[in-house]
């Protein structure tokens, strides 16, 4: 049992340290729920919308939109990591927020589904759906109307 209590006794715990410790994790946490509830907040109601564009500014030079891409993947990615290391046990933070936010930003084959999937719990789609009221925002629509204008038939 030495080799668990040995490193243990050479962190030196003192509760100023104890008490930093949880302080930095209620802080870090709290940025991480505000975070994720201002991007969910601000996503276009139409977001989960089959017939929705995914370019990432569509209207800008090949070159800006190609650099924006791999600044938003670095940025997924180092997000991931960051989650990663933020759900350790001991280190304090939001480390599943994190990696969820992570997720969102890296482009990767099944990325859709796997929004979808989250986004289609009933439980989850609630609660998104209730904190974008609060704001003021439209519900999330997750389907594309079966009658639009166009299919209509005179």
């Amino acid at each position: 049992m030495e080799w668990l209590t040995d490193p243990l006794n050479s962190l030196e715990l003192t509760w100023d340290k104890i008490l930093l410790g949880l302080l930095l994790f209620a802080a870090t946490s709290a940025g991480g729920i505000a975070l994720v509830s201002f991007l969910l907040v601000k996503l276009p109601a139409t977001y989960f919308c089959d017939g929705r564009p995914r370019d990432l500014w569509v209207e800008r030079h090949p070159i800006i939109r190609w650099t924006g891409r791999v600044l938003k993947n670095v940025l997924g990615v180092t997000a991931l990591f960051l989650g990663v290391i933020l759900s350790l046990p001991g280190i304090p933070g939001p480390g599943v927020l994190v990696i969820l936010l992570g997720i969102t930003l890296v482009d990767f084959p099944g990325k859709r589904r796997l929004e979808r999937w989250l986004v289609t719990r009933p439980k989850v789609l609630s609660t998104v759906n209730r904190l974008r009221q609060r704001y003021g925002r439209p519900p999330l629509v997750l389907e594309q109307s079966e009658e639009s204008p166009d299919s209509r038939t005179t």
